[in-house]
């Protein structure tokens, strides 16, 4: 017997998005954090779409557009001199923009969102040990009061950051470096005149054309701004960074070696606590006066603080019943706020796996694909933003400028190009498709709008039908399959399905455009919308008689034509048990 289905350690954004997916997936857990309140600071800001759309499926998407900031673009000065500006912009299909948002409100709304299950997270409560057995992960906790809590959990999520004990436990390596630019940081309201909504990067560049001088200043709101700023000559003490944290491996017991203050991250950064002291006012203000495009008053000074940037990357994501997500498994230089967002997606993934395992419809194994699918895209993102950080030559003149590779790397900074194409779940499907238009099994599955049902006056999106913990099937009838033995076809499809999947599964006949409002599928089930508008047919390409399945997390599980019932049922097989 175990105390609980999942323990949650950490409750950063990442830790709260994991614990809230699973109670949205019906699996008890608990999630326990060693500070007594959230962290009041702004620090991690940067929110890319790809991030935006994974909140629309858990339901909390309204509520962080109430309280976002757009980030429309960056002004670059060097040297003092304009260069051209970058633009953020992505074509009108894709629904959400870049966004600032600072970490404090991020943890408020998903601490809120989280509570709406039932579920609140445990202050202050620190993992002390950590004790691997065949059957379950038996977990030591401090609570404020002196108590010590012994904790059985069938699987612990280690989402606590870059000295993550959960990590150690589980004997994960974090191999990588430091680079060796020291940087300052602050929350302040500036009174300048720059647009609204762009950030603001001025550098100046040595004899060698490196950069000996930064300031980059990120919209919040009304005049309130993100400061990154390099500390003058580097001369201060140097912050610590984070420890390596090799364990001695799952299947023995790790213990916190102290309730020590050590050094927080800051989305991808690692801030210094004691020596890393942050820049008061004055120091701020110094900076402004040299770096800034116009005059300004730096005011209200929220937070500040100082740190190295580090690379690392942890070697598996998984050891057994231990779990590292966000920081915990990866740390990169602060380029595009590209941590916070991986993190997210890192919990976004794991947690309907670990809810179809805990509940006894997926084999053990499904849970391997975590590692198998979320470690080349942490790998990918940290080698690309070392590169850029290094790459100081082509500060404001680089291909964000323009062209199709502009487009690409605006593309993947919105992280909207993530793909799981060499993933087990996808290469398990036999895919046989005339046209290789649309997203491939794997790919992320793109939003349309223009979706008409019989029992609404008003256009839905397909991001409407995927809102659900369940896969999504979705049968596309053209005039051929939209009534007759060929729709018959298509509802057996949808009937063999729900049973592959346990019922978990919702299915939909989505009729083209040139299809009669008045054809029905010969029985009431499944649903119906009308590809109105012809959006659907755009983004997917969909052949007449096609099967599109969609996991939970908004990937493309497999596309099947002809449909059958066999080969639909199948696919899943190797999803659920």
């Amino acid at each position: 017997m175990t105390d609980t289905d999942v323990l949650v350690v950490g409750a950063g954004p990442v830790g709260l998005t994991l614990a809230a997916e699973l109670r949205r997936h019906g699996v008890d857990c608990r999630i326990v954090d060693r500070l007594s309140d959230p962290q009041p600071h702004a620090k991690a800001i940067g929110i890319v779409p790809r991030t935006l759309e994974v909140w629309d499926t858990m339901g909390l998407v309204d509520r962080v557009l109430d309280e976002a900031v757009p980030h429309l673009g960056q002004i670059v000065y060097v040297d003092g001199k304009a260069r051209p500006q970058v633009e953020l912009t992505l074509p009108p299909e894709v629904p959400y923009p870049f966004a600032t948002l600072p970490q404090c409100t991020t943890e408020r709304l998903l601490t809120e969102h989280l509570a709406r299950f039932g579920t609140e997270v445990e202050r202050p409560v620190e993992l002390q040990a950590v004790e691997v057995r065949p059957d379950a992960v038996q977990a030591v906790l401090a609570h404020l009061d002196g108590r010590t809590e012994r904790l059985s959990a069938r699987y612990v999520v280690g989402c606590d950051g870059a000295h993550s004990l959960v990590r150690k436990a589980a004997g994960l390596t974090f191999d990588g470096d430091a680079l060796p630019e020291l940087y300052m940081i602050g929350d302040v309201e500036l009174d300048w005149e720059l647009p609204a909504g762009y950030s603001m990067r001025s550098v100046n560049l040595d004899e060698n054309g490196e950069m000996d001088d930064m300031l980059v200043c990120i919209p919040m709101g009304a005049r309130r701004y993100w400061l990154s700023m390099l500390r003058p000559n580097n001369s201060q003490a140097t912050p610590a960074a984070p420890d390596t944290g090799t364990g001695t491996g799952a299947g023995t017991t790790a213990t916190a070696a102290t309730t020590e203050n050590s050094p927080t991250t800051s989305d991808d950064t690692t801030l210094g606590s004691g020596s890393g002291k942050g820049p008061d006012l004055g120091q701020v203000q110094a900076v402004l006066d040299r770096l800034a495009p116009e005059v300004t008053t730096a005011s209200s000074l929220r937070w500040s603080s100082a740190f190295r940037t580090s690379h690392r990357l942890v070697d598996r994501y998984r050891n057994g019943r231990l779990f590292v997500a966000g920081d915990a498994a990866h740390i990169n230089p602060p380029i595009g706020g590209q941590g916070l967002n991986t993190g997210v997606q890192d919990a976004h993934n794991l947690a309907w796996k670990l809810a179809l395992v805990v509940r006894g419809l997926a084999e053990e194994d499904l849970l391997d694909t975590y590692h198998a699918e979320r470690h080349p895209v942490a790998e990918e993102m940290v080698n690309r933003t070392v590169q850029h950080a290094r790459n100081v030559r082509q500060v404001g003149s680089g291909p964000l400028n323009g062209g199709a590779q502009a487009e690409m790397m605006l593309w993947r900074q919105a992280q909207l190009l993530v793909s799981y194409p060499d993933s087990p779940l996808t290469a398990a499907q036999a895919e046989n498709r005339a046209s290789e238009a649309g997203p491939a099994a794997g790919h992320r599955a793109p939003d349309c709008r223009g979706l008409v049902s019989d029992l609404a006056a008003y256009p839905r999106r397909l991001f409407d039908l995927l809102r659900t913990p369940r896969h999504v099937l979705l049968l596309f009838a053209g005039p051929e399959h939209a009534s007759g033995r060929d729709a018959e076809q298509l509802e057996a499809c949808a009937s063999a399905a729900q049973r592959a999947a346990h019922g978990l599964l919702d299915a939909y006949f989505i009729t083209a455009s040139d299809v009669p409002q008045d054809a029905r599928p010969v029985g009431l089930r499944p649903s119906r919308v009308r590809d109105a508008a012809g959006e659907f047919r755009d983004a997917y390409a969909p052949q007449d008689g096609e099967a599109i399945l969609i996991r939970p997390d908004g990937y493309v599980s497999g596309r099947f034509h002809p449909a059958t019932p066999e080969r639909v049922a199948e696919h899943l097989r190797h999803t659920f048990v």
